[in-house]
């Protein structure tokens, strides 16, 4: 059994893995931390073997350290901060990062990354619920990142939907649109869960993309 704490337990997404973690049969959930419940992550981190952070990108990094440092593997789904750090072997735990969990939104990615070697021009829209703190998403960042050629991000923040993306291309005479939708926060476990199985067993301190564990090739 994998211990499994959570950071950030109280939001929306925390509670979903949260009932992730308490239904499979191979995870205990060992912890639960976050302001809102009174329960500091340094008081959870000696019942965990992984933490998973979905926090804020003011206290993301400062988590992350704090948990590798004691040996405590994590899953990052926070964005909006500089790993930088974490790749860089602070104690014996492993740091697990994406940008988007939901494997849909990984395929989004792959399939964009590989249209834009055959399209001239590209451009990412990306939809989050209003109370997002970055823009653009790490998803759209991590898009870009990825594809062929200079590919600006637009960015909407608005209440009533949650995580959404579409890369529209362009070349002579037709467009290309691939979209992918998380309509329920739910849609990120499967791959959160995925990392937590996984990150005790990676070679470097810091792995980025969930494409890292669906496809050899990606590293």
């Amino acid at each position: 059994m994998i211990r499994v704490g959570v950071a950030g337990a109280a939001g929306r997404v925390g509670q979903a893995i949260c009932a992730g973690v308490e239904a499979a049969g191979d995870l205990v959930l060992a912890g639960r931390a976050d302001p809102a419940l009174d329960t500091p992550l340094a008081s959870i981190l000696g019942d965990c073997d992984v933490v998973v952070d979905f926090t804020r990108p003011d206290t993301a990094l400062d988590n992350a350290l704090a948990c590798v440092t004691a040996g405590v593997h994590v899953v990052i789904g926070t964005t909006g901060f500089d790993p930088a750090p974490l790749a860089e072997r602070r104690g014996p735990g492993n740091a697990f990062l994406a940008p988007n969990f939901a494997i849909g939104a990984v395929l989004m990615m792959r399939f964009a990354v590989e249209a834009s070697r055959h399209m001239a021009r590209a451009e990412i829209i990306e939809l989050h619920h209003d109370a997002k703190l970055d823009a653009p998403s790490g998803t759209a960042r991590r898009t870009a990142e990825l594809m062929e050629g200079d590919v600006p991000i637009h960015s909407v923040r608005l209440p009533g939907l949650v995580a959404h993306q579409e890369v529209i291309l362009g070349d002579v005479g037709q467009t290309l649109t691939i979209r992918h939708d998380s309509t329920d926060r739910t849609s990120f476990v499967p791959g959160v869960l995925l990392a937590v199985r996984h990150v005790a067993r990676q070679d470097e301190p810091l792995v980025v993309g969930l494409e890292r564990l669906l496809f050899p090739d990606a590293a």
